[in-house]
This record gives C-alpha cells, structure tokens and sequence, in this order.
C-alpha cells in the first residue's frame, strides 16, 4: 500500500508513482542525469546497461518510488527500498539539474517519510558519496546521523524522532484546506503552506 495524494510543488507536482506501465519513468529519469549527478547519485560513473537493470529491479522488488513530475517527465525521485535480511529499508535521491534550487528535494524527502511511516519503518538507511554535499545537508536536515567510511556518508533517520516528524504525519492522512483552516493551529498551518510552495531545500 502507497500514499496517493499528490502535492503541488511549482511548475510540477509530487506523487507516487502506483501503476507498473508507469514505472519506466525511472529508468528515463536516472538516464537522463548528467554525469555528475549520475556519480553522486551511484557513487561512481555507470554505463547505461547498468541503469536500465537497476530501474527494472526497481519495478520488481517493492520498491516505492516518489516521483517529482512536470508535463508528464519525472525530473527527480526519491526511492524507498525494501529491507532484506534484517537491513534497514534504504532510502536514495535524484534530481535533475532542471530541478534543483527549488525545494525539490526537500519535499521529495518529506514524502518519502510520510511513505515509510505508511508502511510501519522505524529507522531508514541513507547512504551517498562523501562528495555529494547537497545529499548529506539534506539527509542531516531529516535527521539522519552521518559517518564517513570507504569513501561514502552513510547513516540513519530515526523516524520517531525525526525534526519532520509532524509534517510526514499530515502528509499520510488526508485533508482539505477547510478542514485544515478549522483544526489546526497557525504553526501547523505554516508546515501545510509550506508543502505547495517554492521553497529552497
């Protein structure tokens, strides 16, 4: 089971991406990044092949996928893998370099806690190249502990303590802006203006 709200988040709109005919979307998308975000995003340079194998494992395992879309192209994702053999589910980003500075990422991250929240998690396991500042600012803004170890930050998002917390559970239930403006106080409203507008990460 995966959230279906969409939030709007200018000029495109996040949701997650339910229907499998829709799941090459991000093969397309991880194809398209340029060769630096491709490195951060993998760690290191990738042919194609690889890629193409990755997004259709993707497809099969379980894996949730958070799409950023504008006219019909997903421009970033956020993933959230499944655990395997007691791990930790692995949560990773992407954004093309169309879509950054725009608070992309931020609402992308907010989601996916509000997906794995959805699913009972606890803990989220994040892992990026050391490199990658954009990625390990972020990841520390979600709360995520980091460490550096063979050339990579890796670390994990306690999700009953995480500073964003309160916003993924808004995200997981269901709304109207009525209801909202009768049953929640002024801060929390500024946490829900905040969602659909164009903030930075």
């Amino acid at each position: 089971m995966v959230l279906q709200e969409t939030v709007l988040t200018a000029p495109g709109y996040v949701r997650t991406l339910i229907q499998q005919e829709e799941l090459p979307l991000l093969r397309d998308h991880l194809l398209r990044l340029d060769a630096e975000s491709r490195h951060d995003r993998f760690n290191g340079f990738l042919d194609d092949s690889f890629i193409e194998r990755y997004a259709a494992r993707c497809a099969e395992d379980g894996t949730v996928i958070v799409a950023y879309i504008v006219d019909g192209v997903v421009r970033g994702a956020a993933e959230l893998h499944p655990p395997e053999d007691g791990s930790l589910p692995e949560v990773a980003f992407s954004v093309e370099a169309s879509a950054r500075r725009q608070g992309v990422g931020t609402v992308l991250f907010r989601r996916l806690i509000a997906e794995a929240r959805w699913k009972g998690y606890k803990q989220l396991r994040i892992t990026t190249g050391a490199e990658n500042h954009a990625m390990r600012a972020l990841a520390r803004k979600f709360g995520a502990h980091l460490a550096f170890r063979h050339g990579e930050s890796t670390g994990t998002i306690d999700l009953a303590k995480t500073p964003e917390a309160e916003l993924a559970d808004l995200a997981a239930a269901p709304f109207t802006a009525s209801h909202a403006l009768l049953s929640f106080n002024s801060t929390c409203w500024k946490i829900i203006s905040s969602m659909y507008g164009n903030r930075a990460a």
